[in-house]
């Protein structure tokens, strides 16, 4: 890596860190000023106005990271990603200000992930099995990628439920895919990481504070998945002859990436099935998520939710990155499927008594009023 190149590098990471930190506090004052507030609901949990236009700051340092990394970009996909995240940031800062429905956002969605397939390097070339890797039609790949990059972008937006959550999880999401891009010598996304990175710190520093507290929004979370969503795109859309340079069975490929975004992935798989399961709506609001059960039925902080959440992707991920170095997919395969039916165990099981327990705490909440004015 020449000397220049190590600067860009690093100058985008300082970019997202140092730029989110200065502008955060000024777009605080500009939400607090318009009276641009999240209004506490009954999903909430939080019971104050605080600003949620965060996702501001992520818009701004990625889309200008993404100009500065142009030398990088060998497959000219900036353009097409710029749009993209210049539609789902227009919509987001709707929904953050007046909300819109699930459609509306869905759409977005497709139409930002449109914009990546028609760049043709960005075309899944083959499928990565237990039984080897098999050709796959080329109008398959586009309705695969149009399908997987929605998904990713609706998981993240999921999980910012509580403070810090995104921004962990994010954290470990993007350096999993820095050391990744690292290791393939493809510095463009290696360089997008790190910008996100510097960004999500820097916010994660205000989302968990007292007096300068802000979320990031719709506006956040959707740019944020959008961005992770191409990056786990384009891992799968390499030449079988790049993804070998990875110190793991190609074989494992598809397992590893599951195993990096595990967190959004089954925490969003879990809570569709569960709101079919008891005949509502899959984008219904409820109190369902992991964090939200961690939260009212083991009694866990915020920060303690999110980092325990983290932690657990960040381990999750690790293991099977080293496991895939000398185990076979099928051996990983079943490593996955009994995790996933124990962690749906533990938290169906916690499911069951969710009701009970709102109930518990609703009968809590009126005597502690009724004492109160006594």
């Amino acid at each position: 890596m020449a000397v220049t190149e190590l600067i860009i590098l690093i100058s985008c990471f300082l970019g997202g860190l140092l730029g989110t930190y200065f502008i955060i506090p000024k777009i605080i004052n500009v939400v607090t000023y318009k009276q641009l507030m999240d209004n506490p609901n009954e999903r909430s949990s939080h019971s104050e106005l605080i600003p949620s236009l965060g996702g501001v700051a992520f818009y701004i340092f990625i889309t200008l990271g993404l100009f500065l990394l142009e030398d990088f970009d060998s497959t000219n996909i900036s353009m097409s990603l710029v749009c993209g995240l210049l539609i789902l940031f227009v919509v987001g800062l709707k929904d953050d200000l007046v909300v819109i429905g699930p459609l509306t956002k869905l759409g977005a969605q497709v139409l930002a992930s449109v914009f990546v397939i028609t760049n043709p390097h960005y075309h899944f070339k083959a499928l990565y099995t237990a039984i080897g890797i098999a050709p796959i039609n080329e109008y398959l790949s586009m309705i695969l990628i149009i399908f997987l990059m929605v998904y990713i972008i609706n998981a993240f937006n999921l999980i910012d439920g509580i403070d810090g959550l995104a921004s962990v999880v994010g954290i470990v999401i993007f350096t999993t895919y820095a050391i990744l891009f690292f290791l393939l010598g493809r510095y463009y996304f290696f360089g997008v990481s790190l910008i996100a990175i510097g960004c999500l710190i820097s916010f994660l520093r205000y989302n968990l504070s007292n007096d300068k507290k802000i979320f990031m929004g719709d506006t956040g979370s959707m740019v944020l998945g959008f961005v992770v969503a191409v990056m786990t795109v384009r891992i799968f859309s390499y030449e079988p002859s790049v993804i070998s340079k990875l110190p793991f069975q190609l074989e494992n490929l598809p397992l590893i990436v599951m195993a990096i975004l595990i967190v959004p992935l089954f925490d969003t798989s879990r809570v569709f099935a569960v709101r079919i399961l008891e005949r509502k709506k899959p984008f219904s609001a409820d109190r369902n998520h992991i964090h939200h059960l961690l939260i009212d039925y083991l009694k866990f902080s915020h920060k303690r939710a999110s980092l325990f959440i983290g932690i657990a992707n960040a381990v999750f991920a690790a293991i099977f990155l080293l496991f895939g170095v000398n185990y076979s997919n099928i051996t990983l395969l079943i490593i996955m499927t009994l995790c996933i039916c124990l962690f749906l165990f533990f938290f169906f099981r916690i499911d069951f008594s969710y009701k009970n327990l709102r109930r518990r705490i609703a009968v809590r909440n009126r005597l502690e009023k009724s004492f109160k004015r006594r």
